[in-house]
């Protein structure tokens, strides 16, 4: 298990990691979340991810003053930490990579200890979280960390306590907006931060469809992190921008081949010798050319196949003269031509 992921460290022409964010799209129901774990599965994802925070793990009663529906809708669509053994086990036996996101150190200390995860995320909203960040790294495990929200300096922050640690970790580009409009996007920041950072990034695509996870893989990014849901219009907090099942699946299938298309920046002929036969042109006769007339640029045409004379040849075929007769449309070689 995590063997795809490990391999984002180890070669540029890895494939990338994808992965079904299921956050809370369970609603708090264990049925609906292994639901999702298995069409996630067959989608081609190789990672699923949790949120394991409770209401008091991650709000404090100020959050709750002017919105007691936020205080009903997490108790309701939230899981139980045991419940994520249950979750993590029938992953397993699907065969599927498993994380969650914690958001307090006694959540830390469960997804390490207990369940035994191979891999963190920190959320965006803890960029500047910095004793979080800290505990995190001192466990020595990899950790993916979303940038959303925070500013230049406060990446370097979050990057710099990372190093120190010599955790391995990837970076993701993220608009923490439900949905950010397409112009707050900045997808060319995902080879920026590799240039900058020298780690691997990638990006957590809160958008509605799949454009910007494709752009995304294109310029090169190393994880999605792609929001998911078995019903766009099911009720919760964020299957509207989610990726339904043939979605997260026309997301995984590029990835797979996006470095086949991209290949090399070396030029050079890749097309066969037969190909470029077929579908080059060769110096033929525009018209007849009796044997003895001097030939015009006039009296040539370029035409397919190229298994005569080039184009480039021409200047060498023009102010010559005729040995025989040249038929319309037959190929022109120079054993066919005369000084006078």
């Amino acid at each position: 298990m995590f063997e795809n992921f490990n391999k984002v460290f180890k070669n540029k022409n890895h494939t990338p990691y994808i992965i079904a964010e299921i956050g809370n799209n369970h609603n708090g129901s264990l049925s609906l979340a292994k639901k999702m774990i298995t069409q996630a599965k067959k989608s081609g994802a190789n990672c699923v991810k949790f949120q394991t925070f409770s209401t008091n793990s991650l709000f404090s009663k100020k959050s709750f003053n002017n919105n007691l529906q936020l205080k009903r809708d997490s108790n309701k669509y939230t899981l139980k930490l045991n419940d994520f053994v249950k979750l993590k086990k029938f992953a397993k036996n699907k065969n599927i990579d498993f994380t969650a996101t914690p958001f307090s150190t006694t959540e830390v200390n469960f997804l390490i200890k207990n369940l035994k995860v191979k891999l963190i995320k920190i959320a965006s909203m803890d960029i500047n979280n910095y004793p979080f960040i800290e505990y995190i790294s001192k466990k020595k495990i990899p950790v993916i960390l979303s940038t959303g929200l925070g500013s230049e300096n406060e990446i370097k922050k979050a990057i710099s306590i990372l190093k120190k640690s010599k955790v391995k970790f990837a970076i993701l580009h993220c608009i923490s907006e439900y949905p950010p409009k397409i112009k707050k996007l900045n997808l060319n920041r995902i080879p920026h931060l590799k240039r900058k950072f020298k780690v691997p990034v990638g990006f957590s695509d809160h958008t509605i469809g799949t454009h910007s996870s494709l752009i995304a893989l294109t310029l090169g990014a190393s994880v999605i992190e792609k929001h998911f849901t078995l019903n766009k219009n099911m009720k919760g907090w964020d299957h509207s921008i989610s990726a339904n099942p043939t979605e997260l699946k026309i997301i995984t299938k590029f990835s797979k081949d996006i470095n086949k298309r991209l290949g090399t920046n070396k030029i050079y002929r890749v097309e066969t010798k037969k190909n470029t036969t077929q579908f080059r042109r060769s110096i033929v006769a525009s018209k007849k050319i009796t044997k003895g007339k001097k030939i015009l640029f006039s009296d040539l045409n370029f035409k397919r196949p190229g298994d005569g004379l080039e184009p480039l040849h021409w200047k060498k075929i023009v102010g010559k003269y005729a040995k025989k007769t040249i038929e319309y449309d037959d190929q022109i070689f120079f054993k066919n031509i005369k000084n006078k």
